[in-house]
């Protein structure tokens, strides 16, 4: 069961002091309750309780009855789970917009490589090049377990736009489903993609490529945890980048090779 300490820590990390924590945390505990009440729960000065309790008031996690002593209630837990959404996002949101104005306008990111190392960064940034597509989309999916619903979305956005969407995978199994997740692409089924090799347990998961340039090169590693999936990658932009470069002529070799056969 979770701690007050362990509460008191969480409301910190959404922002809120420690003491506005504390005090919020003591008033959810004894439902309502004076200064003096809250000091010796919360364990902070009661000189403080009282400046605090005006923010939290502020803030819309508190009421306070008007008698003598006063008493202070805090709101129910789903309403100051609500506020301090709200008052998160909009943080969020101004940081937003304050990093957007610094940005350069036409800069990208296309020098040298970059690594991920988590899964869901794997796929935002599939998802961001998809998204950014404008003439091809090369995709080979080794591993399809790893493509995720947000991937199938901006593959049939990005063909549904008229960006000529070509993509391989290893089995009919997988034929089928690419077909009904993305009816507008163009999907074939490469049986060489079954027999990947193993490099120090890991394994080719997913290889794209968008407008000969932008690329996303991922794989798999074993994990010890069940239904877990380690997936890493590196990416780059750039026609002129080597990376880029081989990838491009590798693949057009692939296509024209299938295309003889």
């Amino acid at each position: 069961m979770p701690s007050a300490e362990e509460a008191v820590k969480t409301l910190e990390e959404l922002g809120l002091t420690e003491y506005e924590s504390r005090c919020l945390v003591a008033l959810v505990r004894i439902s309502k309750g004076t200064a003096k009440e809250i000091s010796q729960v919360a364990d902070i000065p009661r000189s403080r309780v009282y400046d605090t309790i005006e923010r939290l008031e502020r803030k819309g996690l508190v009421s306070v009855q008007q008698t003598e002593p006063r008493e202070y209630k805090a709101v129910s837990v789903e309403t100051a789970c609500r506020r301090l959404r709200e008052d998160f996002d909009s943080r969020i949101n101004a940081a937003e917009n304050a990093l957007g104005q610094l940005e350069e306008p036409d800069s990208r990111d296309d020098e040298g490589m970059w690594a991920i190392t988590q899964k869901e960064h794997v796929t935002e940034r599939v998802v961001r090049f998809l998204e950014e597509a404008e003439d091809t989309v090369r995709y080979l999916v080794p591993a399809t377990e790893v493509v995720e619903r947000e991937i199938f979305a901006a593959l049939e956005s990005a063909a549904d736009r008229g960006v000529d969407v070509y993509i391989e995978v290893p089995t009919e199994d997988d034929h089928e489903r690419f077909s009904e997740a993305v009816p507008s692409a163009g999907i074939v089924v490469a049986p060489d993609l079954q027999t990947t090799n193993n490099v120090q347990n890991e394994w080719p998961a997913q290889l794209l490529m968008t407008d000969q340039e932008a690329i996303v090169a991922a794989g798999i590693k074993e994990s010890e945890l069940p239904d877990v999936i380690n997936e890493m990658a590196v990416w780059t932009y750039g026609r002129d980048h080597g990376f880029a470069v081989w990838t491009r002529e590798l693949l057009d070799d692939r296509l024209a090779r299938r295309d003889e056969d």
